[in-house]
């Protein structure tokens, strides 16, 4: 096997998760409208990855070359989930029928293959509570599975390219899926955490302001509707000065039930946006019922 171009493989996939934990971050502060194309910004950079490596192929032997598609491949789909790894797959398998040979429909199926068997090992991880090792590795071995199925597609031609490589295939993509996925899967997980504290010290710090500013307005308040209900008792029942003043003490008990909602938040929610209105917390949803 040459070295050379096992590094030069490890470097793009390398390349790969760099970009990928990029765009995780990017995505995360984007607007909603960007937040929506991040299933096909994050399966076309897969997608390239995996023609990268088709053009980058590794020379297992004399004449004998094996490439590294299937990697990302199997880990976007296995990290990302299905909108993400179909639009990979697409970019792999458009790619493949552009470079045509009569193993264009062997390739093409282990491709769809190796998606297909992600998605499946994704599920699994998920009832699990997340990506494990025996889920990466068992997900490696099937990808060399689907891999030698489609040498074999080929007949005997398919079985004489196979049997001198199969082992380097398989090392190839437990090292390449089974070990790389904990990678990807420590970016996701380390960029969960890290949105989680943002989220933790966004809420600390609105709930801090938010009693402060309660507090501040409690005391007035409270003097506004005492001093409603003085003069309210000098007022003919009836009368429009009634009216008013009853109109006011209405707002003021509002004000009240506002100020106590400022006590309780809990989580941070927005009204939805309107016009060229800024982001507004919804103080209703963000508290908690009395």
């Amino acid at each position: 096997m040459n070295y050379h171009h096992v590094i030069e493989a490890a470097g793009i996939v390398s390349l790969g998760l760099v970009a990928y934990s990029s765009l995780f971050r990017w995505f995360e502060t984007a607007s909603p409208a960007w937040q929506r194309a991040r299933p096909v910004a994050i399966g076309l950079l897969f997608g390239v990855v995996a023609v990268v490596l088709m053009v980058s192929r590794i020379e297992v032997g004399a004449d004998r070359f094996v490439d590294a598609r299937a990697v990302p491949l199997a880990l976007v789909m296995l990290v990302e989930g299905g909108p993400a790894g179909i639009v990979a797959a697409a970019v792999a398998v458009a790619y493949r029928l552009w470079l045509g040979g009569s193993g264009a429909p062997a390739g093409v199926m282990a491709i769809v293959a190796t998606a297909v068997a992600a998605a499946a090992v994704r599920a699994w991880a998920r009832r699990d509570g997340g990506i494990g090792m025996r889920h990466s590795l068992t997900l490696g071995a099937l990808v060399w599975a689907i891999t030698a199925g489609a040498f074999l597609m080929l007949g005997g031609r398919g079985l004489a390219m196979l049997t001198p490589v199969w082992l380097p295939i398989l090392l190839l993509y437990l090292v390449g899926v089974g070990l790389v996925a904990r990678l990807f899967a420590e970016v996701v997980a380390a960029q969960a955490a890290e949105r989680a504290r943002r989220e933790a010290a966004e809420l600390r710090a609105v709930a801090t302001l938010a009693t402060a500013a309660a507090h501040e307005i409690n005391n007035p308040l409270m003097a506004v509707i005492g001093g409603l209900s003085l003069i309210e008792r000098g007022i003919a029942p009836g009368s429009d000065q009634a009216r008013w003043i009853a109109g006011a003490k209405g707002g003021a008990e509002t004000i009240r039930d506002i100020v106590k909602r400022m006590n309780r938040i809990t989580v941070l929610q927005e009204v939805p946006l309107q016009g060229a209105l800024p982001p507004m917390l919804d103080i209703r949803k963000s508290s908690a019922p009395s």
